[in-house]
């Protein structure tokens, strides 16, 4: 069975000095902190923490003319972890999540079994198989804001309730996995009265180095060689609208990520995703309708096509404890009924200890065609216990 990488939790900053503090603890080299707790035999917990916390400055400007400003700290997220193995084949996860402004939220809760040599099933509330980006998440990503254009349905942050299959063949180059979940529109007055499920699949190859484990990452700063291309399908009947005008949900996604080290010690990184969204014509339910009101999985769905590319370049050289990654990354969502949306971010990370320990400044700006647009600089700590 494969732990190697677990989920996340959000807290809230009490000041400027809470984030110098971190940070300092960041250069001191303490980002490699989680805990481990062994147990009789092949038993084991080990607990976590991660944190996000950002500086946000943002202008909207209004086709009307006029702009709002707004900037301050920001609680990204901070994820409590536990994962506990009971015996060799058998384990659980467990993560609670705070967003900011309101209650402690479950975010998984997975039984996992291991059956056999490359066939894991797991059951309960996690991250269906869809794309690169929401099997890294915003800790695992090479720019700090999670993709616009990744609009796959969930219940909260991603995930869903169902049963996965999964598992890595061919020597870890291959990653299958399938699973059944609730799904979307679920409840009285909505499409999916009926509960029809919902089905998702994800396979990607490893044409360089493996990439083993069923959670993803959008870099590993040098220390692989990687081209892996991937694919992922979604589908639900009577997933999109209402009782009375009710439409299948279908979705999918091709997605490959390149990464190379350089003659000069730098590391190229390269990831592009093309998506597919298609409603059957039908306009969803807004998330925001009452209907929706005690539904976790609702509305929002659109019919249109989505494309995402990003590149980054590791600079060879250390600069203190860390090393810089300056990337780029353009996003692009072209509704079949409604306005385009664009979206640059251009940046930096300092990388002093991987995922585990960096430093983000960056400036986006996304517009819609006859919309608002929306410039940000934002300042970010990253810091994975």
């Amino acid at each position: 069975m494969t732990f190697r990488r677990f989920t996340r939790l959000r807290w809230t900053l009490p000041s400027t000095q809470a984030l110098l503090t971190s940070a300092a603890l960041l250069c001191a080299g303490t980002a490699d902190a989680q805990m481990t707790l062994q147990g009789s035999g092949d038993s084991s917990l080990t607990l976590g923490l991660w944190l996000r916390a950002s500086y946000v400055n943002a202008e909207e400007a209004r086709p009307a003319g006029g702009s709002a400003h707004d900037s301050g700290f920001t609680p990204d997220s901070v994820r409590l972890l536990s994962s506990a193995k009971f015996t060799r084949s058998f384990g659980a996860t467990l993560t609670f999540e705070r967003p900011p402004a309101k209650d402690m939220q479950l975010l998984d809760a997975i039984l996992q079994f291991e059956l056999a040599e490359g066939l894991n099933l797991w059951a309960g509330r996690l991250v269906p198989p869809t794309d690169r980006s929401n099997m890294a998440g915003n800790q695992f990503a090479n720019v700090w804001g999670y993709p616009f254009v990744s609009l796959y349905p969930n219940a909260f942050t991603g995930r869903d309730d169902g049963v996965l299959l999964w598992g890595n063949l061919y020597a870890d180059r291959l990653l299958y996995s399938v699973g059944v979940f609730e799904g979307k529109n679920r409840g009285g007055g909505l499409s999916n009265a009926s509960n029809e499920p919902l089905f998702a699949a994800r396979f990607a190859w490893s044409f360089l180095d493996p990439e083993p484990g069923y959670y993803g990452t959008s870099t590993y700063y040098g220390d692989k060689e990687v081209f892996t291309l991937g694919a992922a399908l979604m589908s639900q009947k009577d997933g999109v609208g209402v009782a009375g005008a009710r439409g299948d949900y279908r979705a999918w996604n091709l997605d490959a990520l390149y990464e190379t080290r350089l003659r000069s010690g730098g590391v190229l990184t390269v990831e592009a995703a093309w998506y597919d969204y298609d409603t059957d014509g039908v306009a969803d339910v807004a998330p925001a309708d009452p209907l929706c009101s005690r539904v976790s999985n609702c509305g929002g769905a659109l019919q249109a096509d989505a494309a995402l590319l990003t590149v980054g370049y590791l600079i060879p050289h250390a600069v203190g404890p860390g090393r810089f990654q300056p990337y780029v990354r353009f996003q692009r969502l072209d509704p079949d009924a409604g306005a385009r949306a664009e979206q640059w971010d251009v940046g930096t990370n300092y990388v002093i200890s991987g995922h585990k320990a960096r430093l983000t400044a960056a400036y986006s700006s996304a517009k819609t065609q006859g919309a608002t647009s929306l410039d940000r600089f934002v300042l970010g700590l990253q810091l994975l216990y």
